[in-house]
């Protein structure tokens, strides 16, 4: 399987050698995070989402919000994740995160998956507070299952939606931490928010 669209990516080196969880796919470098309902303990929760393995998924759509912590930390690697969301969902993977227990878009790099974002351009596909969709209209996610795929090497990150590049950028703020996987519990005072997340595959390769 072609793991990365060529036309995004640089050519790819080992630069890292992690320790990591979770099933070392055979002479690829790739490890399996999530395999459908496999993969909870690779994870430190922080907040109160209702994460859970059910239905052949990684699944949470109650709680004031949440994310699952990688117990590994990441410099350099490519990510490959397929996702299911609704149009009220509030997620993302937040890669590079430089304090576990302080998770934010600015402590990370949150690739976003957000449809009902005001701003729709720092939505699904987009990095709040460095990099736009680049991608007119921006693309949606709810309803149905996607894929992102997305690279981090250097100050260089690439992020590829269901086969678009939507995001390349340069920002070199966050070199190195755990990623996370997001539940936006329903916000009562914006109303929005509170759709469910489901994850039925993560992989990851250090490079």
């Amino acid at each position: 399987m072609k793991r990365f669209l060529a036309a995004a990516a640089v050519p790819l080196v080992a630069a890292l050698a992690v320790s990591g969880c979770g099933h070392q796919l055979p002479s690829m470098g790739w490890v399996s995070v999530i395999d459908g309902e496999r993969g909870l303990d690779n994870f430190n929760r922080v907040g109160d989402a209702n994460w859970r393995a059910e239905g052949g998924v990684i699944v949470a759509d109650k709680g004031k919000g949440g994310h699952l912590v990688s117990k590994a930390s990441y410099k350099d690697f490519e990510l490959r994740a397929e996702f299911w969301s609704e149009v009220t969902t509030n997620s993302g993977i937040f890669i590079r995160c430089k304090d576990a227990n302080k998770i934010s878009a600015v402590d990370c790099y949150e690739v976003n998956i957000a449809d009902g974002r005001p701003e729709p351009n720092y939505g699904t596909g987009g990095i709040p507070n460095v990099a736009a969709v680049k991608v007119v209209p921006a693309p949606k996610a709810a309803g149905r299952w996607n894929v992102y795929e997305i690279m981090a090497k250097g100050d260089e990150l690439t992020i590829v939606l269901n086969g678009q590049v939507t995001v390349y950028a340069r920002d070199g703020r966050n070199p190195a931490g755990p990623f996370t996987l997001q539940y936006g519990g329903f916000n009562s005072t914006t109303k929005a928010g509170g759709g469910a997340i489901k994850w039925r595959k993560l992989d990851i390769r250090p490079l």
